[in-house]
């Protein structure tokens, strides 16, 4: 089963690739950059596997940059607090 095929598998992925970035001094701007790429390549380039990542891909695709930013942030905040 990938990560992608399940919305809080995914967050935990995320999570745990989050605290490895921040243990080696990356900041908040920094990972917030790289969580707007990675959103980039998943909107273009992988279908959404589940509801959650369907509502994520059309929030992103019709976003402008700065909202990008913002849904970016708000993404990295979400993984956070996934237990």
């Amino acid at each position: 089963m990938s990560v992608l095929d399940n919305f809080d598998s995914w967050k935990g992925f995320l999570k745990g690739r989050l605290q490895q970035a921040e243990e080696n001094g990356i900041n908040h701007d920094t990972l917030t950059n790289l969580a707007a790429e990675v959103g980039d390549y998943l909107a273009e380039s992988v279908d959404a596997k589940t509801p959650e990542e369907e509502v994520l891909k059309e929030l992103w695709s019709t976003a402008s940059e700065e909202e990008q930013q913002a849904l970016a942030s708000a993404m990295i905040k979400l993984v956070q607090k996934h237990d």
